[in-house]
């Protein structure tokens, strides 16, 4: 109860004035912190070499992500020239939600898309209570800003099991499904390795966001982002749903989601074309 990560941060957390704070302690052979090195792969597997490049900002340590963090993390990127932002992470809880809210808005504002996994947690997100974030809304209420994505993850059997066991839904919160199994990726030291969760989801998500901003640039993130929902692939296959009082209750797949529908970077792109040259 006592352990502050604060400290070695040098950080005043309840002041979102202070933004000077944080360490200089880099190491590329940490064999603990290998998400984002995992997660920079997830992205770029989406393009070839001299398409996009990708710009780092460290937003925690260990643990839950501080909300003043990540808004100070969006606006830093924000600032820096990022065009798709990539969250690949996710929490329960937050304690300064308008901090965050105005970042997102802030990214709106300045046509910066954002992409964030819907949470690991295995919960249907239309409960009331059952909030996962970073989020573009707060207990199913109406969404305050049209840039930001939150995507779910799917496993690579077409089954009952297609949507993986940890990831949330949700058709009031959840934007879109992805890629979240068996993902194949960077390691530390360049080693090849498997990734899996929404995290990757939202990663892969992420690399093909960014294609379609680097072959269309003249489309805004809002675009991009109905884009990606609207050019999915749609399933009604049952997939497995399980509550408290239904061990084997289960949904179609288009109804865990807002757009119902499965990433596919070739429609996307498709459409992509059709509406730039429609402009």
């Amino acid at each position: 109860m006592n352990y502050n990560d604060r400290i070695i941060l040098d950080d005043g957390e309840n002041n979102i004035q202070d933004i000077n704070y944080g360490n200089n302690i880099i190491d590329s052979d940490l064999k603990w912190m290998t998400h984002g090195t995992k997660m920079a792969g997830g992205v770029s597997s989406a393009f070839k070499q001299d398409k996009v490049e990708i710009m780092t900002v460290a937003t925690y340590c260990y643990g839950d992500e501080h909300d003043k963090d990540i808004a100070l993390a969006i606006r830093y990127a924000v600032d820096n020239g990022a065009k798709v932002i990539n969250m690949s992470f996710s929490k329960e809880f937050t304690k300064n939600f308008a901090w965050v809210k105005s970042a997102i808005q802030y990214a709106e504002q300045n046509d910066v898309l954002i992409i964030s996994g819907a949470g690991n947690f295995g919960k249907n997100l239309n409960i009331k209570g059952n909030d996962s974030f970073p989020n573009d809304s707060f207990d199913g209420s109406k969404e305050f800003s049209d840039n930001f994505l939150l995507v779910g993850s799917a496993n690579a059997s077409f089954d009952k099991n297609f949507r993986r066991k940890s990831s949330n839904y949700g058709n009031t919160q959840v934007d879109l499904f992805a890629p979240g199994e068996k993902i194949l990726t960077i390691g530390v030291k360049k080693n090849i390795e498997y990734t899996n969760a929404v995290s990757a989801a939202s990663a892969i998500t992420s690399g093909v966001a960014a294609l379609i901003r680097s072959y269309y640039p003249s489309l805004t993130a809002s675009q991009v982002k109905h884009i990606l929902m609207d050019s999915g692939l749609e399933f009604t296959i049952e997939v497995s749903t399980p509550t408290k009082d239904d061990k084997n209750k289960t949904t179609p797949f288009n109804q865990l989601s807002k757009s119902g529908k499965y990433l596919n970077a070739y429609n996307a792109l498709l459409m992509a074309k059709k509406i730039s040259r429609q402009q």
